[in-house]
């Protein structure tokens, strides 16, 4: 199932309430860790591919259709 932009919008906001509550200095990796995987979900280029992805699964589902296709017309 295709990744869509309303996932990742979800994915994201779910982090930064993750993020606000890492607030002990023990904590600061995995809140420095967390900031970066959202910065990638907030690139142009993270969403590109997921865009790439999304247009392979429908070319995908497709293929099967067309193939579906000219068995029933056997």
């Amino acid at each position: 199932m295709p990744v869509k932009k309303k996932d990742t919008d979800r994915a994201l906001s779910l982090l930064e309430e993750y993020c606000k509550k890492l607030r002990k200095p023990e904590e600061q990796q995995l809140k420095n860790a967390v900031k970066k995987v959202m910065g990638i979900f907030r690139s142009s280029l993270f969403q590109a591919l997921l865009d790439i992805y999304g247009a392979a699964m429908m070319c995908q589902t497709l293929i099967k259709m067309l193939d579906l296709m000219q068995a029933i017309k056997l």
